[in-house]
């Protein structure tokens, strides 16, 4: 029997020849290449894999916390602090800033609860700082407010800070290093308002 080499016609003798075992390939078309389903696609513009935080905000989220820390410690030392907790102190600055205010709505915005706020009150309460008074739109609850002596303190502290801060400014940095801190703080407004 007579071997055949080449290529074989089909049945229909048409041009959809099967390649025999010896056949050269035809070259491709170009762009007619099956794709390779394993390859990497191209990359969407702005389609990078998110990486994780930077290590310059990992830096700063670091050292901002670091030197807050310690800002209040020094200026803790600047005055007087009639052995106050850090809760009390918020809650007299709180009241210096909003005006009178009730137990609860205090609690809301010092993000505690309600019979810690309560115990804080009845502490500055004891100390003359602040008094409770009924509240004139509902005769049910009462309104704390600061006294005389509450926003002397509260006053008086922030006086302190500003002079001790001024004072070390002046003398221990330059015009330059002051313009900085300036704009540092301008961003540091931002970081706090995000």
């Amino acid at each position: 029997m007579e071997q055949t080499t080449g290529t074989l016609p089909d049945a229909a003798g048409g041009p959809d020849a099967v390649p025999g075992p010896d056949a050269t390939p035809e070259p491709e078309a170009p762009g007619s290449a099956a794709p390779d389903l394993d390859a990497p696609g191209p990359e969407a513009p702005g389609s990078a894999a998110p990486s994780g935080p930077s290590a310059s905000a990992l830096r700063a989220a670091q050292d901002v916390r670091v030197v807050f820390s310690r800002l209040r410690v020094r200026l803790r030392q600047e005055y007087d602090q009639r052995e106050l907790t850090p809760s009390q102190r918020s809650v007299l600055a709180r009241l210096l800033a909003i005006g009178d205010a009730s137990t609860s709505a205090l609690a809301a915005t010092e993000h505690v609860r309600p019979q810690s706020m309560a115990a804080t009150v009845a502490a500055l309460e004891e100390r003359g700082m602040v008094a409770r008074r009924p509240d004139p739109a509902d005769g049910r609850r009462q309104l704390v407010s600061l006294t005389a002596e509450g926003r002397g303190y509260v006053e008086g502290r922030r006086r302190s800070d500003e002079e001790w801060i001024t004072r070390t400014l002046d003398a221990r940095f330059t015009e330059d290093e002051r313009q900085a801190l300036l704009t540092g703080l301008a961003l540091l407004e931002r970081l706090a308002r995000a």
